[in-house]
């Protein structure tokens, strides 16, 4: 019965731990896992490991509060299940005890050794890693053991002779072998020298060995590590401080020794790679445990998903603007490699390598050339990923245009077709070019490609002056330099006007021959003719026309004309003929039948020298001398002819004012010609003076009082 009671109740508390919760029992003793309850706790009285023979030595084991256990415990002997009794028991026997209660887990085991000897050595227990341990040298009851000696590993401990006890420090569990020897007195009367069995000390561990726990063996690239010590003090020993420390290949992790047992890595790489482990230790420096080594392989993940951006956006820039090639992953760990390409380039125009998803490149004062397709690779080590293909545009501001004219001949006439032609060396295209005159808009025309614009003229004299142009291509507008035109008009039909100091000349007057075309530009070269022969030229800059002078002699006498010319053909003036005698010169001018001249009511009419010759000459007409000697009474008169106009039919068809206002006879008096007697000098200089003297003598008189009075 008692072992069937035995086996229901281990099977039970396999089951079932004080809580309800599951829980196993181990069959054998062993190191204590994270997640397992405390390790029971098994102390010894008297507190000494070993005793003689026949003597008893009591077993209580403690739980996690340190208190004696509750309800049953269960014990252990060698490793296997003893008994289940209280927490308190009484042993007799040599063996390896352990216990454990419902709240715990297995204690580690305590060897009580029960010797026949006559001289034990004791050690205390418990004793802990780094603890300070005490030896008894004991011998028995009834022999009185004297001159005591202790030893550790056959060599004498310094300072143990003749004492009852000594006190070891900081002891380790490294298997060291301590006895000792007495000199013994049997009955008082034999004295023996005895030694004690080698004994190993058992010392417990202060905190178990420490486990490299990881967030995971195989980390992706980039992803964060967390390493943790794990190890568990005693329950005997729970204020004990203690310090960590991480190793990578002999390497010291973060900043070496910290009270934390734990260590964060924010991202793992791939030369991250390698054995870790980590290291346990007290403050007091005395006790230190290296936990076992763990290979961690740190994945890297490929790069995808290459993509290009530009900056701005769109890939639209000026020439002088900074360009930013952004070169970007969607996925890829570790160290990537960036590179930028141009299409028609065979090397690359920048290259990165760095821990990162994104990468720029930046061009500095794009010019026209850096237009195109561009494209960026990210790589890995798997190998190089490419983007799709970025048209990168570069628009040219437009340059100062220029402005030429193109014509049918060098020198630009009225009627010619003048194209003007404006055009930006640089600039993107489309262009729109304006054209201006003197500031005033002609028109436009717009470039979709190079060349420039034209805008035609039919040229007329107006047309003379500055023309400019610009160009605009949304980029800010330039102008052109301003460039003069001159149209140049051919002279019209030069009129020849000759001009006398009276309305008379006569031999030795200076006759002024004026020719004058109304249109042309200038410079205007004149030439005069007599009978055709060349007389002279003068050249004319400006408006007004141009003058030759003559001094009158009887062969002056006939046609004169003139000839004007600017380049671009010569035009002749109509014919004036003039009259030269040795006391007068009259000139007729041609008049077209058309015309008609009214004379003065108030002075005698005379032939105008002055007056602009006309295209036809009036008929013949005859001239009558009707009277001689008007005015008598001036002694200096030598004669005077007085000539009527004889209205015929056509002249008074053609001038149909002059037949109904003079139903008389019109008079024309000549000129008086006086004679001096003195020189001809005389003659020549007061000839203007007397010339005025006798227009104020004379009036036209109605031929009929005339007959009355002759």
């Amino acid at each position: 019965m008692p072992m069937l009671l035995w086996l229901l109740l281990l099977i039970l508390s396999e089951q079932m731990d004080y809580n309800g919760t599951r829980a196993s029992v181990p069959k054998a003793p062993r190191r204590e896992q994270s997640g397992v309850a405390p390790k029971a706790v098994l102390l010894l009285d008297p507190p000494w490991s070993t005793a003689f023979k026949g003597e008893k030595v009591t077993l209580t084991c403690r739980g996690i509060s340190q208190s004696p256990a509750r309800g049953d415990t269960f014990w252990y002997r060698d490793e296997k299940p003893w008994k289940i009794q209280h927490n308190a028991i009484q042993i007799r026997e040599s063996g390896n005890y352990q216990c454990k209660t419902l709240g715990s887990s297995l204690s580690d085991a305590v060897h009580v050794e029960f010797s026949h000897d006559s001289l034990i050595l004791q050690a205390s227990h418990p004793v802990f890693e780094g603890d300070n341990v005490t030896l008894r040298c004991q011998g028995k009851e009834n022999e009185n053991a004297r001159e005591k000696v202790y030893y550790k590993d056959g060599k004498q401990l310094p300072n143990s002779y003749n004492l009852d006890f000594i006190t070891v420090n900081s002891v380790s569990r490294d298997n060291s072998k301590y006895h000792c020897t007495a000199t013994c007195t049997i009955l008082s009367i034999v004295s023996i020298k005895r030694n004690s069995k080698r004994l190993n000390i058992q010392v417990q561990e202060l905190f178990l060995h420490p486990v490299l726990r990881v967030s995971s063996s195989t980390p992706i690239e980039g992803s964060p590590m967390t390493l943790i010590c794990e190890t568990q003090l005693s329950p005997q020993r729970p204020k004990v401080q203690l310090q960590f420390s991480f190793f990578r290949d002999s390497q010291t992790l973060g900043s070496g020794w910290s009270t934390s047992p734990e260590l964060q890595i924010p991202a793992m790489w791939t030369e991250d790679s390698g054995f870790y482990w980590c290291e346990t230790e007290t403050v007091t420096h005395n006790i230190k445990k290296r936990s076992l080594t763990s290979q961690i392989r740190v994945q890297r993940v490929p790069v995808s998903n290459v993509n290009l951006e530009i900056q701005p956006t769109g890939g639209q820039l000026i020439e002088g603007e900074n360009m930013v090639l952004i070169c970007s992953v969607a996925q890829g760990s570790g160290t990537v490699t960036f590179s930028w390409h141009k299409e028609g380039r065979v090397r690359s125009l920048g290259r990165k390598t760095q821990r990162s998803l994104l990468a720029e490149l930046h061009v500095l004062m794009v010019k026209e050339s850096d237009a195109g397709r561009y494209y960026c690779a990210a790589d890995n080590v798997h190998g190089p990923i490419l983007s799709r293909w970025i048209q990168v545009t570069v628009r040219i501001p437009v340059s100062h245009p220029i402005l030429t004219f193109r014509a049918p001949r060098v020198q630009a006439l009225v009627g010619d077709l003048l194209e003007l032609h404006c055009e930006s060396l640089r600039g993107s295209p489309p262009i729109l070019y304006r054209f201006y005159h003197e500031d005033v808009t002609l028109g436009n025309s717009s470039a979709t490609s190079g060349g420039g614009a034209s805008f035609n003229l039919s040229l007329t004299a107006e047309h003379s002056g500055n023309y400019s142009c610009d160009a605009d291509n949304g980029l800010g507008a330039q102008h052109s330099h301003g460039v003069s035109l001159r149209v140049t008009v051919p002279v019209s039909r030069p009129i020849l006007t000759l001009r006398a100091p009276g309305a008379q000349a006569v031999v030795g007057d200076l006759l002024e021959l004026h020719c004058e075309s109304l249109r042309g530009s200038f410079p205007i070269l004149y030439w005069f003719y007599h009978e055709d022969d060349t007389l002279g030229k003068s050249s004319a800059h400006s408006g007004g026309g141009a003058s030759f002078n003559l001094s009158l002699t009887t062969e002056h006498s006939g046609n004169y004309s003139c000839e004007a010319d600017n380049g671009l053909g010569a035009q002749r003036s109509e014919v004036v003929t003039f009259s030269v005698t040795g006391l007068s010169a009259t000139g007729t001018s041609s008049h077209s039948p058309s015309e008609c001249q009214e004379p003065s009511s108030s002075r005698p009419s005379r032939i105008d020298l002055q007056e602009p010759t006309h295209s036809k000459p009036l008929a013949p007409v005859e001239l009558e001398p009707m009277y001689s000697n008007v005015n008598p009474g001036d002694s200096n008169l030598i004669y005077s002819h007085i000539w009527s106009i004889q209205h015929t039919k056509e002249n008074s068809a053609n001038c149909p004012t002059m037949h109904q206002e003079h139903k008389e006879l019109t008079v024309l008096y000549s000129e008086l010609k006086k004679k001096y007697p003195d020189d001809s000098a005389g003659e020549d200089c007061s000839r203007g003076r007397a010339h005025e003297d006798d227009e104020e003598n004379y009036e036209n008189v109605p031929r009929a009082l005339l007959a009355s009075d002759h």
